[in-house]
């Protein structure tokens, strides 16, 4: 499987040739030309949908939970907060990964329009995936702030619990576009990939109480998912007390996770376009 990201234009393309990056740059740009005017109707899911789940699990449940072991100490509105941030940008990695990419092979047929130019293939994958790694950090930035302003973090180690997040979400969402690349029907798998997948791996990897507490033959389970690496994560960045060998575990795997279904995705893009 090759990657052409340099490659120059196919035969038979018109119109004049640009960079790679130039490419890249233009594809990101036409979906920020989309977003600007539609932003409204992510803005439930991504932003508003988090920091609900904030106020009412932390200030909420979170009364009735007291500071110990298994909140690492620290009152549950804090220990819930790099969680949060985790689940909310796993949860928008999907669904920035699943219609949206979908659309653009059958419905609005975004994806041939631009292979048509000299934009190849593999540009317009990696432009993707750039646009949805930076709707994950502009999402991701938002909840931080607002968690700031309610008091739900602890001090600047949070910052780095972004990047932990951000990690977590595209290795998920990688082999969602892969899912969504080779899908042809009405995208009818979405729904059990959110109920199946999604759903419980917010449940029981870790977001809202530790993993240890979980039934023994239920542990490893909630290990394979990337929410529990990046909740893992994202706490021990927040509060100081990441273990650097076992943060070093966390990271492989979600980079084995993301390189792997970044492969799969380009394959399946390049088979979907093929002309």
């Amino acid at each position: 499987m090759s990657i052409d990201l340099l490659a120059p234009p196919r035969a038979g393309s018109t119109g004049r040739a640009v960079g790679a990056l130039r490419a890249i740059q233009l594809v990101v740009e036409g979906h920020w030309a989309w977003y600007r005017r539609n932003w409204r109707a992510s803005a439930l899911s991504s932003f508003l949908m988090p920091v609900l789940l904030l106020v009412a699990m932390g200030f909420g449940l979170g009364t009735q939970v007291r500071p110990g072991p298994a909140t690492l100490g620290q009152p549950y509105v804090v220990y819930l907060a790099p969680a949060v941030l985790v689940a909310a940008l796993v949860q928008t990695a999907a669904g920035e990964s699943t219609y949206p990419v979908l659309s653009a092979f059958k419905w609005a047929k975004t994806y041939w329009a631009v292979i048509s130019t000299p934009i190849t293939v593999s540009q317009v994958f990696a432009g993707q995936l750039v646009w949805i790694a930076l709707r994950l950090l502009a999402a991701g930035v938002a909840f931080l702030a607002v968690a700031a302003c309610l008091g739900a973090l602890t001090g600047p180690g949070v910052l780095l619990a972004l990047p932990a997040a951000l990690l977590a979400a595209m290795a998920f969402g990688a082999w969602i576009v892969a899912l969504a690349a080779s899908v042809t029907n009405e995208g009818t798998a979405f729904s059990a990939v959110f109920r199946f997948v999604v759903l419980p791996m917010t449940l029981f990897a870790g977001t809202y109480y530790p993993i240890d507490r979980l039934p023994e033959w239920a542990r490893p389970v909630a290990w394979l998912t990337p929410m529990a690496h990046g909740n893992a994560l994202a706490r021990g960045a927040a509060f100081g007390n990441l273990d650097w060998l076992a943060a070093g575990g966390h990271v492989a795997y979600l980079l084995a996770m993301l390189v792997a279904g970044l492969l799969v995705a380009h394959w399946r893009f390049r088979v979907r376009l093929r002309v």
